[in-house]
């Protein structure tokens, strides 16, 4: 059971994004069902066996990870509705139906509504937090194995059909800022493991949202043009280049997973995720591993921009719409933008701790928040306080992954 000291905070408007977060994920559903139908009415039946592929695969990958947490703390569940089904058997049941999130949904809101309307302690808000973290990482990984692949097919598809017009412009920049959306949203479930006045503000989280948003558009609009003229081949880039990246992961010695067997799945997950956007899931300087990252991922945009732009005079006037003499610079520049907004995240709003004073969290109980950390505030100012200002404090109460994923954000 979590210890009455858990240090966190809970808020209303996290509460309330909660809420927002479940109606998105039934309105996502509902849209999808209708994108399938769509497909089967216009025959287009290879984009509705890869569009069901992908919806399959994510939710199964969704399930697994919930069911796998679940498995891990089952004695120490907290929540009554997921009480009742522990008791009643049918949390393996409900992750076997694809039922493991709502379950998860259900729990937060109930703890949550109970805390907001009984002014219940703050052991009630460190279980609202560690739930809502779990949510926003399930969250995540069906940002990057199923909306991010849609998004690159439907851009495709526009592009084949030779249907590029504003309005469709729009509706890709809407599903590509969903997609940031998620990443800043997990951003901001990252707060809760920080001092109340080492707080990230919602300036930090617009920033944070807009470098992803210009670096995902430019890696996401890459992948459908050269998936619009080689379509067979978009299958080998992504095996290989996530192959890659999975190996990458295991290089970084992760230790998510509670069980080291169902790492693999895990490091899987995080080359889905790096085959769009970074994602840091070690601890250490951040530098050299971003410079690293967007180096290779610049080449591999480029060369599939390459491919695309030799299809396209091979074949002139085939996409007249598109002039590859405009494509690539915007794209391009939209990258090296979207590099320099993270540089000044990372410079000015991202509360950096030192890497020597967050405890490796081996054991339960042993990790501790940092005991000097640099309080970036909106102004651009830095001051650094010392143990005597913010003394050192246990961060008890918390699975182990949600503080290894503190250890790696913050380092």
């Amino acid at each position: 059971m979590m210890e009455e000291s858990f240090p966190f905070h809970y808020s209303l408007l996290e509460y309330l994004f909660t809420l927002v977060g479940l109606l998105l994920f039934l309105l996502d559903i509902a849209l999808d069902i209708w994108t399938v139908v769509s497909f089967y009415q216009d025959g287009a039946y290879v984009y509705m066996a890869v569009m069901i592929f992908l919806l399959l695969g994510s939710s199964v990958l969704l399930q697994v990870f919930s069911w796998l947490w679940y498995s891990d703390s089952l004695e120490k569940i907290e929540t009554k509705v997921e009480k009742f089904a522990y008791r009643r058997l049918l949390i393996q049941p409900f992750h076997f139906l694809q039922l493991g999130v709502y379950l998860r949904y259900a729990g937060v809101i109930e703890i949550s509504t109970t805390h907001f309307l009984q002014h219940t302690n703050s052991f009630t808000e460190g279980v609202a937090v560690y739930l809502n973290h779990d949510l926003q990482m399930l969250r995540l990984f069906e940002t990057f194995s199923e909306s991010a692949p849609q998004l690159t097919l439907m851009m495709s598809i526009i592009l084949q059909r030779g249907e590029l017009e504003l309005i469709t412009g729009l509706k890709i920049l809407t599903s590509a800022a969903a997609i940031s959306s998620s990443v800043a949203m997990y951003h901001r479930c990252m707060r809760a493991f920080l001092p109340k006045k080492r707080k990230m503000s919602w300036i930090s989280t617009g920033v944070f949202f807009l470098w992803n948003l210009l670096l995902i558009i430019p890696r996401v609009t890459a992948l459908a043009l050269f998936c619009s003229v080689l379509p067979c081949y978009i299958i080998a880039h992504f095996l290989s280049l996530w192959m890659l990246l999975v190996l990458v992961a295991w290089s970084q010695k992760t230790n998510y997973m509670e069980h080291s067997g169902w790492e693999w799945l895990y490091r899987a997950a995080i080359g889905l995720i790096w085959y769009f956007c970074w994602f840091n899931v070690s601890t250490g300087s951040i530098k050299l591993k971003s410079i690293l990252y967007y180096s290779f991922m610049a080449l591999d945009t480029m060369m599939l921009l390459g491919f695309w732009c030799w299809k396209v005079f091979e074949y002139a006037g085939c996409w007249s719409s598109l002039n590859p003499h405009i494509v690539i610079p915007t794209l391009l520049g939209l990258y090296v933008i979207g590099i320099l907004v993270k540089i000044i995240y990372y410079r000015w709003f991202h509360p950096n701790c030192d890497e020597k004073k967050i405890a490796e969290p081996i054991e339960e109980g042993q990790f501790r928040q940092a005991a000097e950390c640099y309080d970036m505030t909106d102004s651009g100012q830095t001051s650094l306080h010392t143990a005597a200002a913010a003394p050192v404090q246990p961060l008890t109460g918390v699975p182990n992954r949600h503080r290894k994923m503190a250890a790696n954000f913050y380092s």
